[in-house]
């Protein structure tokens, strides 16, 4: 008999346990059927294998924290983040996992800039298992009908007549060189090729999906002859494990039906740990498949890296170029600062046009970006004078604002919050998640506010995604008292010799300076207009607005 969510107690999965009960739930992680026990754990960490010997190179668990009900014997209700019921663990065992043993192993690194390293300190210290009733398969509303399921990818691939199929991996959008060795690869093995991108948790960083996935779409529906790629979805949430992640890869490639699989130098590396060294050597991925494909069952094709030789208008492997020959390339740094961020078109001979425009179109350049300048200093340092000059300086240049001063956030945004501490959080919170919302679509937000604690500013920034400019005025108070009309300096100070404190910002309660600005402004001694000119400048310098008379592309 199922069990009902009535009465369970219930965890709400993150982004990564969601992409985990997908596959197990579906079947791409077979043979695990549920999430690790401790023996299958333990052996996993340290040699690759499950408890009976078979190869599984990475833990596939679910963290927990003991207690209110989430106990032996007892059933959690596993939810998403919107509350929706996805399944019920009957838990059979508690445990505590070493997470040293895990990052040194499973990882390769104690080094916290490796993404997998970071999570563990972000979870709970015990894992959970038992078995999994799936209630409902984490639902998706975007690109239906690219998401098969290993048994229904299996029968297409059926009855398309395919023997031999082999994967392609990607995390990245497609561009020439890309298409052309697909194509050869499915050539070499004599087969239908699967393209594969992962849509669950990729690098820190990477295109968003959407935006990948679209040009995907575009280069299989245009490019590819009809009957020789298919484009499926895989929900994996990717542990940038390289050569154990490799290996996990190729084993859901197998159980997605596939008998090859494209493996890169670097595959699924993270990049460089915090001494500036890479994580995994460039080559210690194919070297990890190589040895282990024919226990996993699936061959390996090496991808080749491929230039563009413009004389003959075609591409070719490098290492089957002869010296001398021109050669041409565009690296993902170029991509990036010398075309998209420029608002430039990428060249026909690198990228389709088809995924060319889908890249322009989701990564405008920064003058196109959405922006949140916020001010903050002392009351009386000059933050709302400056930006309401900002705001119509900003006019002349194209980029018009919207403006939060911190009395009309009081009076509408957090009527009735108090100037506690945590009230005052609450209250540069809201300010800050409004003007991010305003930044991600496109909008710009100029927030006079105090501000006065580091955390909750650094928040801030991070809601904005990065489009995100600190104006420290850092006027001295003496000047900011001399110009205080309400006389509310006067007050707190006259409240702390009554030993009565206010919490005053500046007076009996402490102003945490930014660290590092991008811009400083001190005006005590700058005019208004000296202090947009800076502003203005720092912005020019940040692509955020164009000199005048320049024609955007």
């Amino acid at each position: 008999m199922k069990a009902s969510a009535k009465d369970y107690p219930s965890q709400t999965l993150d982004e990564r346990a969601i992409c985990d009960l997908e596959l197990l739930s579906v079947g791409g992680y077979s043979p695990l059927k549920t999430f690790m026990n401790k023996a299958d754990y333990d052996r996993v960490v340290k040699e690759q294998r499950l408890a009976d010997g078979m190869l599984w190179p990475l833990p596939v668990v679910l963290p927990v924290t003991p207690g209110e009900g989430v106990a032996v014997g007892k059933a959690l209700a596993l939810r998403d983040v919107y509350g929706n019921l996805l399944a019920f663990l009957h838990i059979d065992e508690i445990y505590e996992p070493d997470k040293q043993a895990e990052a040194e192993h499973a990882y390769g690194s104690l080094d916290k800039k490796h993404p997998s390293v970071a999570y563990l300190d972000r979870i709970p210290n015990h894992y959970a298992t038992g078995r999994l009733e799936v209630v409902r398969i984490p639902p998706h509303y975007d690109f239906v009908e690219l998401r098969r399921p290993p048994r229904e990818l299996r029968e297409h691939f059926e009855s398309q007549g395919w023997s031999k199929i082999v994967a392609f991996q990607t995390r990245d959008p497609l561009h020439r060189a890309h298409e052309e060795f697909t194509k050869r690869a499915a050539e070499q093995i004599g087969g239908g090729l699967l393209i594969h991108p992962v849509v669950g948790v990729t690098k820190p960083g990477d295109v968003d999906h959407y935006t990948r996935v679209r040009c995907y779409r575009a280069l299989v529906d245009n490019y590819y002859d009809k009957g020789t790629a298919v484009l499926c979805l895989l929900p994996l949430a990717m542990r940038m494990a390289g050569p154990r992640e490799v290996l996990l890869q190729a084993i859901i490639r197998r159980n997605y039906g596939c008998t090859d699989f494209i493996v890169g130098r670097d595959h699924a590396g993270p990049g460089k740990d915090s001494t500036g060294k890479p994580f995994y050597e460039p080559y210690a991925a194919q070297e990890a498949m190589a040895k282990y494909k024919d226990e996993i069952g699936v061959g390996m094709v090496e991808f080749k890296q491929m230039v563009f030789l413009p004389d003959e208008d075609r591409y070719a492997p490098v290492d089957e170029v002869p010296a001398g020959v021109k050669t041409a390339d565009i690296s993902d740094a170029q991509v990036r600062d010398d075309y998209l961020a420029k608002g430039l078109q990428l060249p026909e001979w690198f990228s389709r046009p088809a995924v060319a425009e889908i890249l322009n179109e989701t990564n405008p350049p920064a003058f196109r970006q959405g922006l949140t300048i916020w001010f903050t200093g002392l009351s009386g340092s000059g933050k709302s004078t400056v930006a309401q000059a900002l705001v119509e300086r900003l006019a002349e240049y194209g980029r018009n604002c919207s403006f939060l001063d911190g009395d009309e956030i009081r009076t509408h945004l957090s009527k009735g919050l108090s100037f506690s501490k945590e009230d005052r959080d609450i209250n540069i919170r809201r300010v800050g998640y409004v003007a991010g919302m305003v930044a991600q679509h496109g909008g710009t937000t100029l927030c006079s506010v105090i501000s006065p604690y580091k955390t909750i500013r650094d928040e801030a920034r991070k809601q904005s995604k990065g489009n995100f400019v600190e104006v420290y005025c850092s006027t001295p108070i003496d000047v900011c008292e001399n110009r205080d009309v309400k006389g509310m300096y006067a007050k707190a100070r006259a409240a702390v010799a009554e030993g009565k404190p206010m919490g005053f910002t500046g007076i009996d309660d402490p102003y945490e300076a930014p660290e590092n600005p991008e811009v400083t402004l001190d005006t005590g001694s700058l005019g208004v207009a000296e202090c947009v000119d800076k502003i203005i400048e720092k912005l020019l310098a940040l692509g955020y607005i164009l000199p005048h008379g320049h024609i955007s592309a």
